[in-house]
């Protein structure tokens, strides 16, 4: 099944488990979010995948032969985990967790509500 986008949102959300991760910064899908005052109980995870790139001044700031073996595993504080998830009432979202560590003091990352998707429809012949 093909998704594209319906809206760009990125606004941060807070995450729940039923049970903890094993790693803090490789997390898997989360059991639900909540996005300002309202709670979403995925349902399913339909896809998920990583972003290990660096940008800016991070990508420069690594040797060639290191940044290879970065860009495929992550390195501390770099790289977002990405989860297709379909929700109770039956929306999906692309949710994300940020690796990179936030104010100081706040060395564990952060969740993100990135887009909402909506089924693309195949090619019906109407053009």
């Amino acid at each position: 099944m093909e998704f594209k986008p319906l809206r760009f949102i990125g606004e941060p959300i807070e995450v729940q488990f039923d049970e903890a991760p094993a790693f803090e910064k490789k997390p898997g899908c989360p059991d639900r979010f909540t996005w300002g005052e309202e709670t979403y109980h995925i349902v399913e995870s339909l896809s998920e995948w990583h972003d290990y790139s660096r940008r800016g001044r991070m990508a420069r700031n690594m040797r060639p032969e290191h940044l290879a073996t970065a860009s495929s595993r992550g390195s501390w504080g770099v790289g977002r985990h990405y989860f297709r998830v379909r929700v109770a009432g039956g929306q999906v979202f692309d949710i994300y967790y940020d690796r990179a560590p936030g104010k100081v003091g706040d060395r564990k990352g952060n969740w993100f509500l990135f887009r909402e998707m909506t089924r693309a429809l195949e090619n019906s012949g109407n053009l």
